[in-house]
């Protein structure tokens, strides 16, 4: 038999013939890193860093005594709930929102009264457990208590995050939802890939039924929970009901099954639609209870009024709830009035337009002089310029690295922030940021970490380091100082007021 070249046994049937190319080398994988020990540790830090951040969250918090920016909808539309159980329906205002972040507001409003404490507090809270949410998740992610510090430090020393978390809005609850659903699940993915590695003698070629998921249905409830505050939840619930069906398959891959995607759906998909579909409809459902049992709340009786409209069959109560939300879709998607303090999402990530909270005029001091009392709400410039770079980063480390933590996080960022730009002829502002916020944070993180250095690293080289880290740390700390006067409209000369606005979108 004639020996037949390379090249032509390529090409000859029935033949087992060498590659032409060599193989491509596999891109390294990380795996999850495992949870510190340093558990006593890690909550006595984390207490602390919640106690400063809710301490100057409160402080001063009263100022200004009037409603502010979209304070005007939230806080009487939540005095409205407390003293009726519902959103009345008003002819002078058009209520395009679910009512949970309202009835959160509420409970300020009932323990302090109806005044700026009383609206404003139930942010604060929510913003300073944002922060622990976020501490705790990335010591989870990095598997390094130090870097979980890290980012719940940034976002306390973040001046978007701190206007945000003193002010009557809804977004600092949206924030506080999304981040705690995400946080859930990655409990889960860990809990799970856990069960399957010790039970690996069960595992076969079909895996094994893993019951249920603790975790799993605390991040349904959590994600419901952030769609009943804002619409935009939804986003974060479809991206990462795909990722945990993801998380799924690698631990069955990881555990040899052979066909770990047929598995993964075998053995995740019935349990999913449950807790991430089922779970969170129900969730929103639960918040509208004061509007199905009120007779005057926006739009309860359209159905009664509407008689002959199709699917009669269906109650009237969920035929109303229905029209009402194609009415609140139809607003959002059209909503392109223009506004003075709007911006596009391309603009956010480099603090391109901040928003103006509050600006009196006519204030002098006691020799007459201009003073200025500007509240702008307004990321901390050193850290929010480091969110594209970090980006940039972290697409390297899921392409190059194929790291877990990093394409939890690009799910996030793209759920909370390319979503935005679906529909660029609707008016935008900077809050809308807030969801997607901790999660570029934790991006500026990974690159600390890998400036920082592996454990293993060198001393010096860790020292170096540890070094650069706590310098840049600084930096963002002297910048939220220096920016603190205009997140709480401290008097200012109009020259210590220019010093402060950097670039002419801000005023």
């Amino acid at each position: 038999m004639a020996v037949l070249s390379p090249e032509r046994a390529e090409a000859a049937p029935g033949t087992t013939h060498p590659r032409r190319w060599p193989p491509l080398p596999r891109p390294r994988r990380e795996v999850v890193p495992p949870l510190p020990t340093d558990r006593v540790l890690a909550a006595v830090l984390t207490t602390v860093l919640a106690v400063a951040t809710l301490i100057t969250r409160l402080w001063d918090i009263r100022y200004p005594a009037e409603l502010v920016f979209d304070e005007a909808y939230y806080p009487p539309e939540a005095a409205e709930m407390l003293e009726y159980g519902y959103e009345a329906n008003r002819g002078y205002t058009f209520i395009v929102h679910p009512p949970l972040g309202k009835w959160l507001i509420a409970i300020g409003e009932q323990l302090f009264g109806d005044n700026s404490l009383g609206w404003r507090v139930p942010s604060a809270v929510a913003g300073t457990i944002a922060v622990v949410v976020l501490v705790r998740l990335a010591r989870r992610l990095t598997g390094s208590t130090l870097l979980g510090l890290v980012a719940g430090l940034l976002m306390a020393l973040d001046g978007f995050s701190f206007s945000l978390g003193r002010i009557g809005l809804l977004d600092v609850f949206l924030q506080l939802f999304v981040l705690s659903a995400v946080a859930c699940l990655v409990v889960d993915r860990d809990a799970v890939r856990q069960r399957v590695r010790d039970s690996a003698d069960r595992v076969g070629t079909s895996g094994f039924a893993l019951g249920p998921r603790g975790w799993r249905l605390a991040a349904g409830l959590m994600f419901g929970a952030a769609c009943s505050v804002k619409w935009s939840g939804v986003y974060f619930l479809a991206f990462f009901g795909l990722l945990s069906l993801f998380w799924d398959r690698a631990a069955w891959r990881e555990a040899g099954v052979p066909r770990p995607t047929l598995v993964a759906l075998r053995r995740g998909l019935p349990g999913a639609a449950w807790a991430l579909g089922a779970l969170p409809v129900l969730t929103y459902l639960a918040s509208f209870t004061g509007w199905f049992r009120s007779e005057g709340a926006q739009g309860r009786h359209w159905a009664d009024q509407h008689p002959d409209t199709a699917y009669g069959f269906v109650p009237g109560a969920l035929r109303s709830l229905w029209h009402m939300h194609g009415e609140w879709l139809a607003f959002h998607n059209g909503l392109s009035s223009p506004h003075p303090w709007e911006s596009g999402p391309w603009s956010w990530v480099v603090d391109g337009r901040p928003i103006l909270l509050w600006n009196p005029q006519g204030l002098t001091d006691t020799d007459g002089g201009q003073v200025i009392r500007y509240i702008l709400m307004v990321g901390t410039p050193t850290l929010w310029f480091a969110f594209v770079p970090a980006v940039l980063w972290l697409l390297w480390r899921v392409v190059a690295r194929r790291d877990p933590t990093a394409l939890t996080v690009a799910v996030a960022i793209a759920a909370g922030w390319l979503t935005w730009f679906v529909n660029l002829d609707r008016t935008m502002f900077l809050f809308y940021m807030a969801p997607a916020l901790p999660f570029f944070v934790l991006a500026v993180v990974l690159v600390l970490a890998d400036v920082l250095g592996p454990r293993d690293a060198p001393v010096l080289r860790r020292q170096l380091g540890l070094a650069a880290v706590c310098t840049y740390i600084a930096v963002v700390a002297m910048t939220f100082v220096f920016f603190y006067p205009v997140l709480t409209g401290q008097p200012l000369t109009h020259g210590e007021w220019l010093q402060r606005m950097w670039f002419p979108s801000w005023f």
